[in-house]
């Protein structure tokens, strides 16, 4: 093997690797039972978090930065003057076990540029995975990228040794995508994401009948939008997050804010890359529909169409529907619960099972964990609450800006003041 040329593709392909954010392995459950190498039951991807808290890691690469498609958006895009690599399916093996055994990862997550068609490239893919298990007996997570495109037939057995498969949506509309990637069109996309679903369905039926039942997929499938290569606004977005979670059981929707990679006339200059905290914004609304019970339409409407960049998406709902508080913690149904902002979901549930046997007051809530300094705002408790005052007042957006802000800065100005203090002294 020759060290320096595998070192140059690994450099070029994990570089290219870095703008796919859809990593994570939350819902991985394969045991190591046979002495193999690894436990995804206990590992994750992409220096991200398990759903126990933990991070971990996991060799992130494409098979290629070769395509045939020339997306205005991508970076691999086959008009683009960049250093092109590709892997072999052993290197990728090779790169994989080896690098598992030097405790540098605990997993894989595997995407490509498309060369010669669908079908082939994800054939490959297949290949990657299938060889890790069944010839070096790896038990570590795997995730692979579906090629948009790829039949039936290598799907389902992408799935067979996969942990999570996962298709990008790339543009929200078709529209958007249409302009920026004419030869792409989201049927493609979707057909092999709705032939997952089925799968995961199937498999989970006969896996009732007949413990011998393969697993497939068992960490479910994903996806990832771009955001702001377009001109789709927020609304849009969470209306395309809830389809696909309403009808192919994803187990995420990623967002990633579009760094600008080109002059294209069609897509933002370079420098106006979208602000971090649309992106933020974004998956704090994927949480809410997630987690929290609210439909897509709460969160935002037409004519409403984007997130306030100010305040968060519950605080943001609770200002825009002051006549649905206070809350009184003692007797609301938890799904109101949950809808006070500063109240996350674990301390809904505490809170529930807490007033069972007191009344609770301001200072058990801080103790249950709840944010008391947005959660004041909004809800009744045992003792007084002297900031209810304020729940009819206009300007209470600013009102509750203004106390996490003075919260935030306190420390941060004492910091500033020892410094210059030590600056002085100098």
């Amino acid at each position: 093997m020759n060290f320096d040329k595998i070192k140059e593709k690994l450099e070029i392909l994990a570089d290219a690797a870095k703008y796919d954010v859809s990593c994570s392995s939350s819902g991985g459950n394969r045991k190591n039972t046979n002495k193999g190498l690894g436990d995804s039951s206990s590992s994750g991807i992409c220096h991200t978090y398990t759903e126990d808290g933990r991070c971990v890691s996991l060799l992130k690469i494409l098979l290629t930065n070769f395509c045939i498609y020339d997306c205005a958006y991508c970076v691999t895009r086959k008009s683009n003057d960049i250093q092109r690599a590709a892997f072999t399916v052993d290197e990728v093996v090779d790169l994989t076990i080896n690098f598992y055994r030097r405790n540098y990862i605990e997993g894989l997550f595997l995407s490509s540029g498309i060369f010669k068609n669908a079908d082939y490239t994800m054939e490959r893919l297949v290949r990657v995975a299938k060889k890790l298990r069944l010839e070096h007996n790896f038990n570590g997570y795997i995730h692979l990228k579906s090629i948009p495109g790829a039949s039936d037939e290598l799907m389902r057995e992408a799935g067979l040794y996969a942990d999570r498969l996962s298709m990008n949506l790339e543009i929200p509309t078709e529209s958007g995508l249409k302009l920026l990637a004419p030869d792409k069109n989201h049927q493609d996309m979707i057909n092999p994401m709705r032939f997952v679903k089925n799968e995961l369905i199937q498999y989970k039926e006969e896996k009732k009948k007949f413990k011998s039942t393969p697993k497939f997929a068992p960490a479910g499938q994903s996806t990832q939008v771009i955001i702001g290569a377009t001109q789709e606004n927020d609304f849009q977005i969470i209306q395309v997050a809830d389809h696909f979670y309403n009808n192919f059981n994803l187990k995420r929707v990623y967002y990633s804010g579009y760094v600008p990679v080109s002059n294209d006339a069609r897509l933002p200059a370079i420098g106006g890359q979208v602000p971090l905290v649309r992106e933020n914004r974004l998956y704090q609304a994927d949480w809410l529909m997630r987690f929290y019970g609210f439909k897509a339409n709460e969160i935002l409407e037409k004519n409403n169409p984007f997130l306030d960049l100010e305040v968060d998406p519950k605080m943001g709902w609770a200002l825009r529907n002051i006549t649905q508080f206070p809350v009184i913690i003692q007797n609301a149904p938890l799904e109101m619960i949950l809808r006070v902002p500063g109240i996350g979901v674990k301390s809904a549930h505490k809170i529930v099972y807490a007033r069972r046997f007191q009344n609770l007051t301001m200072e058990h809530l801080k103790k249950i964990g709840v944010s008391v300094n947005r959660a004041k705002y909004f809800i009744s408790v045992s003792n007084e609450n002297t900031h209810l005052k304020f729940l009819n007042a206009l300007n209470l957006k600013e009102i509750i800006l203004g106390d996490m802000k003075s919260k935030f800065e306190k420390p941060f100005d004492n910091q500033l003041s020892l410094l210059n203090d030590a600056t002085f002294l100098r």
